[in-house]
């Protein structure tokens, strides 16, 4: 208990800090908006314990869309902990308390996934954030998983990038698959049955599993970087999505398996 309430006031301080600094740079459109998420998360996984090994990197050229598995909340901290990206997240995420408003400085952008006829919108408000530089991260399943797995990609989303060259606003579009692995809990390796303990999934309750988590601390997790895809006017969607999802799915077992560890680089 007493970790808990020393990583939660240490968690306080930190947002409270920066919350007023981020409204500020995103109302101004200043370029701390993307830096300062960076730094805030970094701080995070620190306070959790949480310790990062990349492989690979996050291409620098842009428009850039990362299309990604998806097992915890963790995983917005982790990303952006190595690069200023921006999600796409759904709608509902808008309305939590706290996490809601931090979402919202992120500039993540929001999407009923109930609703089919919106996901147009949707799109272009993605490739409008592709025009202006920001890196943008899907989780192409659709929900988070048990970790354990990669759950089938989901097509309409990744029009996005069709989108961005449909309006003018790009010639060339990347599409970079994101490998995200929680692989280890204090340096012993998770396997099939502890990799719920990170991962958020289901009914799960959001504030206990936070808790949880606090409580635990070293936890290791593995980003593995694909080879990005160029994008034009051609680009077949539901093509795309199997490549990315095949070069997802094989990065995750590789990083589960402790195969990636030959080349990481920890953070």
């Amino acid at each position: 208990m007493l970790r808990i309430a020393l990583v939660t006031a240490a968690v306080a301080v930190i947002t409270l800090a920066l919350i007023p600094a981020q409204w500020l740079s995103v109302r101004l459109e200043l370029p701390s908006r993307r830096s300062i998420p960076v730094i805030y998360h970094r701080m995070i996984c620190r306070l959790l314990g949480v310790r990062i090994t990349e492989i690979g990197a996050c291409l620098p050229g842009r428009p850039l869309l990362v299309v990604s598995n998806h097992t915890s909340w963790l995983d917005i901290p982790v990303i952006t902990a190595v690069s200023p990206v921006v999600f796409v997240a759904k709608r509902e995420v808008a309305t939590w308390p706290l996490f809601g408003l931090l979402a919202r400085l992120q500039r993540s952008v929001f999407v009923d996934r109930d609703r089919r006829h919106k996901v147009a919108e949707v799109n272009a408000e993605i490739a409008e954030r592709l025009a202006a530089g920001d890196p943008v991260v899907l989780f192409a399943e659709g929900t988070s998983s048990d970790g354990n797995r990669v759950l089938p990609f989901r097509t309409a989303l990744i029009g996005a990038a069709r989108n961005a060259l449909a309006q003018g606003q790009a010639e060339e579009v990347y599409v970079q698959p994101l490998s995200v692995a929680y692989t280890h809990l204090h340096g012993i390796a998770m396997g099939r049955y502890r990799r719920p303990v990170v991962a958020w999934y289901g009914s799960l309750d959001l504030v206990p599993h936070v808790g949880a988590l606090m409580r635990q601390g070293a936890i290791d997790v593995v980003l593995t970087w694909g080879d990005p895809i160029a994008c034009d006017g051609g680009t077949d969607r539901k093509l795309l999505a199997r490549e990315l999802e095949a070069a997802v799915r094989r990065d995750t077992v590789a990083a589960l398996r402790g195969h990636s560890f030959l080349s990481e680089k920890p953070l």
